[in-house]
């Protein structure tokens, strides 16, 4: 029975080590998402600024938005002033997701957007890359 009892506590202890090192790689997973998306795109957004999004899409190599979900703008709520692009498949929010907000030249209209994100169920399909594709990027932020 003793044997028995330190046997099963090895194999808990494994267990247990295997399950952190998976959260650990997760965790790590993260990071690298937010780094990738700071250092090739925050911090370079004065190579984006005054260009369309369709450009800074072409540079996204490693990922790419999941979702889309747009801003109206606070003087005009017919007009999108900017979008807030995910990286996740799952299509609610999530607790230290990164996330890239896009600040537009000039807004566009609220109903087309919104007409899309609900027919796409706010993911990130062909038809939102051609919306968002000739917008004009005036400021990008990166965040968690």
């Amino acid at each position: 029975m003793k044997y028995i009892f330190v046997l099963l506590s090895c194999v808990f202890c494994h267990l247990h080590a295997q399950h952190k090192i998976d959260l650990d790689k997760k965790i790590t997973k993260e990071l690298d998402t937010l780094h990738y998306l700071k250092t090739n795109f925050e911090l370079k957004k004065s190579e984006y600024r005054g260009k369309p999004f369709s450009y800074l899409l072409s540079k996204m190599t490693r990922i790419y938005p999941r979702t889309v979900w747009n801003t109206p703008d606070i003087k005009d709520s017919t007009i999108v002033e900017r979008s807030l692009f995910r990286f996740y498949d799952i299509n609610y929010p999530i607790l230290n997701e990164t996330k890239m907000l896009i600040i537009w030249q000039t807004g566009f209209s609220y109903r087309t957007a919104d007409s899309y994100s609900r027919r796409n169920k706010y993911y990130f399909t062909n038809a939102e890359k051609k919306l968002y594709g000739s917008m004009i990027i005036k400021d990008i932020l990166v965040y968690r």
